[in-house]
């Protein structure tokens, strides 16, 4: 005795199902049972969550989960956040972002993302309050520091690499025209362009190779830290030092290692809104 299923599909629901006959149908004007997915309302996918965990202390009232706290740290206490050297902080400045602008906002600061860098810092916002009050910290930067931060950003814009490298020795052939100018006495001007090198290595632009002490690789955070605002200005206030040089004028001993003041208008050095490195 022969039965008959009747789940059994027939031929034409068969072919109905091939590929070829949902396309003759849908070109026929058809309705496909899939068809019009693509015009249903998406939801937005928060794979971030900008709501606090459990608290991290006692008496913990944050309003923003700990990873985005944790990133808020560390931008004002660095120089800046590389996802080169620190990619899990990276991903979490990436991710909270908007909140970030926020809370930094409210301090005056700005936050500074150049992606394809993946590099991250603050600045400090200036506008005219005498309720104002700066909240990043400044370094301390010499007339020769600014002037091998200003050769080393153009250095690694003309270079185009990301493994620009470059001798010690060229980095003091970048000072060929300050000598015999500014600096009378050689010895003493080779130990400023030192002092120079070590203060860019303290800053990571500069990163001693591993096999040769006197080969390094710059940095191209250096491109993010130093827009083209800062080098603009700084190549200006080089342009003025050198000068001062020209008539013959040697400066104190010792001068040229001091540290910029704010208020010196000619030797400002990183202290105009967005050149705190």
């Amino acid at each position: 005795m022969t039965t008959t299923d009747d789940t059994e599909t027939g031929p034409d629901e068969t072919q109905s199902s091939l590929p070829e006959v949902r396309a003759e149908r849908a070109s026929k004007g058809t309705p496909d049972e899939f068809a019009g997915f693509d015009d249903l309302p998406t939801v937005a996918n928060r794979a971030a969550s900008h709501t606090p965990t459990a608290p991290r202390f006692d008496g913990d009232v944050s309003e923003m989960p700990d990873r985005a706290c944790w990133a808020l740290q560390n931008l004002l206490a660095r120089r800046y956040v590389s996802g080169d050297r620190q990619p899990q902080l990276w991903s979490w400045v990436s991710e909270y972002q908007d909140v970030l602008r926020i809370r930094l906002s409210e301090l005056d600061l700005r936050l500074r993302l150049v992606d394809e860098l993946q590099v991250a810092f603050v600045e400090q916002a200036g506008y005219e309050s005498r309720w104002g009050r700066r909240i990043l910290k400044r370094e301390t930067v010499h007339t020769y520091d600014a002037i091998l931060a200003l050769h080393l950003a153009k250095y690694i814009r003309a270079a185009r690499d990301e493994d620009a490298l470059i001798t010690r020795e060229e980095i003091h052939e970048l000072f060929a025209g300050v000598t015999n100018t500014i600096d009378r006495d050689l010895a003493l001007f080779d130990k400023r362009i030192e002092r120079a090198i070590d203060k860019m290595e303290e800053l990571e632009f500069l990163r001693k190779q591993r096999d040769d002490a006197d080969t390094f690789t710059v940095s191209p955070v250096i491109s993010a830290v130093m827009t083209a605002s800062v080098i603009t200005d700084l190549q200006r206030q080089f342009e003025q030092f050198i000068g001062s040089g020209d008539a013959g004028e040697e400066p104190p001993e010792g001068a040229a290692d001091e540290p910029t003041q704010p208020d010196d208008a000619e030797n400002a050095y990183g202290d105009d809104e967005g050149d705190d490195w």
